[in-house]
């Protein structure tokens, strides 16, 4: 084995870490905002998408 083996597994270990946090953020912070989406056309409030508006 090389003699650099433990840095390159730490090395490895703390990207995927790094890279899940990442991905867990951003699920968790879309679910969020389709929430508060959701709540908002619920109370009537559309998005300037939806149509309808001048061009």
């Amino acid at each position: 084995m090389s003699a650099h083996l433990g840095y390159v597994v730490a090395s490895y270990g703390a990207a995927l870490v790094a890279v899940a946090t990442l991905i867990a953020w951003v699920v968790l912070d879309a679910r969020a905002r389709r929430r508060e989406l959701r709540a908002l056309e619920e109370a009537g409030i559309r998005r300037r998408s939806a149509g309808g508006g001048a061009p």
